[in-house]
């Protein structure tokens, strides 16, 4: 045997070799413990469904997933963690809607690549936004606030989770398409944001559906709209504000699994596997339910990574259109 044909040989029997090892490796997975990283503060919906997705996947498999809250810079720190972290499947980011469509156009830099430096896995939930406002706030409909907002400019502030957030793309995009001034009021989380809202330091917010519903059937705040182009099922009677005076309205808040790029395709499918059969479970459909949402359709990783690129389309254009930035 040529040495050239014992040097081919042998590259052949490493790269069997290396296969194999990747695949007994995927099989086994996972051997320790998995951490999921939440970019946000704990206690909102994200952070509410990461730990029941954490739940049910420690009990699928018997190995531990700990929740990890990285909150700050509207996400960017705890997904540059992850974008950073090694490709093996037991380092995970529940993506959102900012750290993936937003923040590449709202910030001047971000420390990761929303596309180069992630796999998606699953799409877990799209949570519509509603816009509440301060019972003391006189109007009653999207028309009146807007006429509200005209007559006294400058007159109505609205709150949000942080910078970046849908709930304050939701603004920004309504004032552009209002023609009318609000000014923004950036929170760190949607807890402190709701607690100014109740006692009236801020007038509105678009929050998510989930945080706000409980308020609004308490009398403590008075719901307008819905920020989808489609009715919630949680509040059917409830207009949208697209067909409330402002056509083509449309945002809501999304999050999703997601590992760093270069994570064993083996590993990925079987994290996609665990997780949907997890939404669908009685328990966690009911949660996605009290969200005003259901388990996401043909919720595969080459879907949720079609999914991404459409909204960060979107959202480069609602960003840029708005004039909202952050250096």
């Amino acid at each position: 045997m040529s040495r050239w044909s014992r040097f081919t040989l042998r590259s052949i029997v490493a790269l069997m070799l290396a296969l194999g090892c990747t695949t007994a490796s995927a099989q086994s997975y996972p051997t320790k413990p998995i951490r999921l990283v939440v970019p946000y503060p704990a206690g909102g919906p994200l952070d509410i469904m990461a730990r029941a997705i954490g739940q049910k996947l420690t009990e699928a498999w018997n190995q531990p997933v700990l929740i990890d809250n990285r909150a700050g810079a509207g996400g960017n720190i705890g997904a540059d963690l992850v974008a950073k972290s090694a490709a093996d499947g037991y380092t995970l980011l529940m993506g959102a809607v900012a750290t993936h469509a937003i923040n590449p156009t709202l910030y001047g830099k971000i420390p990761y690549d929303p596309v180069k430096d992630f796999t998606p896995v699953a799409l877990v939930a799209q949570v519509p936004n509603i816009l509440v406002v301060n019972p003391s706030v006189p109007a009653r409909s999207v028309r009146e606030l807007i006429e509200l907002a005209r007559e006294r400019p400058g007159y109505l502030n609205y709150g949000s989770g942080s910078t970046g957030s849908t709930g304050h793309l939701a603004g920004e995009l309504f004032k552009t398409m209002a023609g009318v001034q609000m000014v923004h009021i950036p929170y760190k989380g949607g807890a402190p944001a709701m607690a100014d809202l109740l006692s009236g330091q801020v007038q509105l917010m678009f929050d998510n559906l989930a945080n706000a519903l409980p308020n609004v059937k308490a009398g403590r705040l008075r719901a307008l709209a819905v920020t989808t182009l489609a009715r919630a099922p949680a509040m059917p009677d409830l207009p949208t504000i697209a067909e409330s005076g402002l056509p083509g309205f449309d945002l809501t808040t999304w999050f999703g699994v997601m590992v760093p790029a270069g994570t064993p395709p083996e590993i990925v499918t079987r994290l996609n596997a665990e997780i949907v059969r997890a939404l669908n479970a009685t328990d966690m459909r009911e949660r996605l339910q009290k969200m005003g949402t259901e388990p996401p359709a043909n919720n595969t990783p080459e879907h949720f990574a079609a999914f991404i690129r459409t909204e960060a389309t979107k959202y480069a254009k609602v960003v840029k259109d708005s004039g909202a930035r952050v250096d």
